[in-house]
């Protein structure tokens, strides 16, 4: 028989809240850990903002920019979440990745920072030109793009 695991209060990668034995009105803790998980399967968010806006929409998320205002001071860089008309905010952990539903493009968290996934461009230049190979990389190009793999341009 394996040993019993003691839990702290939260898991360790997305803070989710733990249930304790005993523990009063456990439904508070499970429906946040699952309003964090709705937020963060297959994330998405509105736009990258500092000012939260006026009339959010529960399910809407945003990157919060700096210098927050509002119920979102002090929380740079976090995802502000909206649930059950209020707010969550969640960390961004390293290498997470949030879809930015206003420009469709992808944010990945890199060492403390979000950061905008840039384009690759078709290829350019160069004093002799191979169509057959520059066609062979633009369709590479364009299956990276279409798988999801790299953004558009």
């Amino acid at each position: 028989m394996s040993d019993i695991i003691a839990f702290e209060a939260q898991t360790p990668r997305m803070a989710l809240p733990l249930l304790y034995p005993g523990q009063a009105q456990k439904e508070v803790f499970v429906n946040e850990a699952l309003a964090r998980i709705d937020a963060l399967l297959h994330a998405r968010v509105e736009a990258v903002a500092s000012t939260p806006p006026a009339s959010p929409v529960d399910g809407q998320c945003w990157v919060i920019g700096a210098s927050p205002t509002g119920d979102w001071q002090d929380k740079t860089g976090q995802i502000a979440c909206r649930a059950a008309g209020n707010w969550i905010f969640v960390a961004p952990r390293e290498g997470m990745s949030v879809a930015v539903g206003a420009t469709g493009q992808l944010l990945r968290y890199h060492s403390g920072n979000w950061i905008f996934q840039a384009a690759v461009p078709a290829p350019d230049g160069g004093t002799t030109v191979d169509a057959e190979a520059r066609t062979a990389i633009s369709a590479l190009i364009a299956r990276l793009v279409g798988a999801g793999i790299i953004p558009a341009t």
